[in-house]
């Protein structure tokens, strides 16, 4: 990009930042009205909840702040490419998605969209798209050179259904060709396509992998999201549990993601989680013990209640086993009845902890909805925890800034 195109899109940061999401809405209705088949590539629920037409206008905004150096947005860069290779994204869709975005921009800004404005954001895009897709190219090459592995869509049978709580069962997934699954980094997460009759379209959703390595399976643990009046249900998590049984068939994209345990450190564990962010921490949890590990580990939970909380009993069997696994569990209210040691009462707070938990020189692996990843975050900060050693994982669309 010449040094005139730069500023030209820095120009456009405040629009972004005020239009943003106008901008974004357009262009998704635009893209699916033009290129309706992929509707099958994008994630449906989110359009309808708005959360994917504000992660990419906090995209587009981050790039143009950054158009000078864009390298500060490595980390947003390879975590996209992951989620990419993950949805099967060839170098092919981003021609078409620019296109649109082009086009998008000129219909949205009006006037004010010169030709010199749309050519410098052209340039702009097709120099991310060339950066996305070498990385993206990468990746397909590693998950397929892999023993085990592959790229694009696999079929997989349910062998088994395993209810983890009252709202979250555990899918056991395995091969149809019979052969070996890919080993994965604990913590990462695989897409699980469904075709949904009501839509007449295929539906990707990723899942955290909830299980060790295995070579075998692939274990990924879901919970069943009910509705409300502003959302619906969850399309894919209410199939899975309703309708997909022990012999059903799913297709699956090899693993991946960015948000995984350094397995090459002797340091200490800290995996904070709440809900059903837990899953990639189980993944985690369970490569340690798994391999013996003697890392101190500190599980730190957070449940509403007894009845929802997946995986009581094995990571309570996991700490009673293991001298160097430690538990905390934080439930909303705490049933009646003898107090148990490491339960509380209330939202999970890392500073009521003491004794020794918080671990110096830990890393510190967080999952949930984003205020309870905010509020981790904050909490470790004050605490004088480096933000180097704070990993966190956002379920759905990057719209956290912490």
């Amino acid at each position: 990009m010449t040094p005139d195109q730069k500023n030209l899109v820095t120009a456009t940061v405040s629009t972004l930042r005020e239009h943003g999401v106008a901008l974004t809405t357009h262009f998704y209705r635009r893209l699916f009205e033009h290129n309706p088949e992929l509707k099958n590539v994008f994630n449906m629920g989110n359009q309808q909840n708005g959360k994917q037409q504000t992660a990419l206008a906090m995209a587009v905004l981050a790039y143009a702040e950054n158009i000078e150096d864009p390298s500060v947005l490595v980390h947003a860069v390879t975590k996209i490419g992951h989620k990419h290779v993950s949805l099967d994204i060839r170098p092919e869709y981003y021609a078409i998605v620019g296109r649109h975005l082009i086009a998008s921009i000129g219909e949205v800004l009006g006037e004010a969209a010169t030709p010199e404005l749309l050519d410098a954001w052209a340039t702009a895009y097709g120099e991310l798209a060339g950066l996305m897709s070498g990385l993206e190219s990468g990746l397909y090459q590693h998950a397929a050179n892999q023993e085990g592995g592959w790229t694009g869509w696999r079929p997989f049978t349910v062998k088994q259904r395993v209810a983890e709580s009252a709202e979250i069962t555990s899918f056991y997934l395995y091969p149809n060709d019979g052969g070996r699954v890919a080993d994965f980094q604990p913590g990462q997460y695989v897409s699980l396509r469904l075709f949904l009759p009501e839509l007449n379209l295929f539906q990707p959703r990723q899942y955290s992998l909830s299980s060790a390595p295995n070579g075998e399976y692939y274990r990924i643990s879901v919970k069943k999201e009910a509705g409300n009046p502003k959302h619906p249900d969850g399309m894919i998590s209410n199939r899975l549990h309703d309708f997909v049984a022990e012999g059903g068939i799913v297709e699956l994209a090899a693993p991946a993601g960015d948000f995984t345990l350094a397995t090459d450190k002797p340091t200490p564990v800290v995996l904070v989680s709440g809900g059903v962010g837990q899953t990639p921490l189980m993944s985690m949890l369970e490569h340690l013990v798994t391999k013996e590990s003697s890392r101190e580990v500190v599980w730190v939970h957070g449940s509403r209640n007894c009845q929802v909380h997946a995986f009581r009993e094995p990571v309570a069997q996991l700490a009673a086993k293991y001298d160097n696994v430690q538990q905390h569990i934080f439930y909303d209210t705490l049933a009646p009845g003898p107090e148990r040691e490491g339960h509380y009462e209330g939202i999970v707070d890392l500073p009521s902890l003491s004794g020794g938990t918080l671990l110096p020189e830990a890393d510190y692996y967080i999952c949930g909805p984003a205020p309870f990843i905010r509020k981790q975050v904050q909490d470790l900060a004050a605490l004088g925890v480096p933000r180097a050693a704070i990993h966190f994982e956002e379920f759905g669309p990057a719209t956290l800034s912490v």
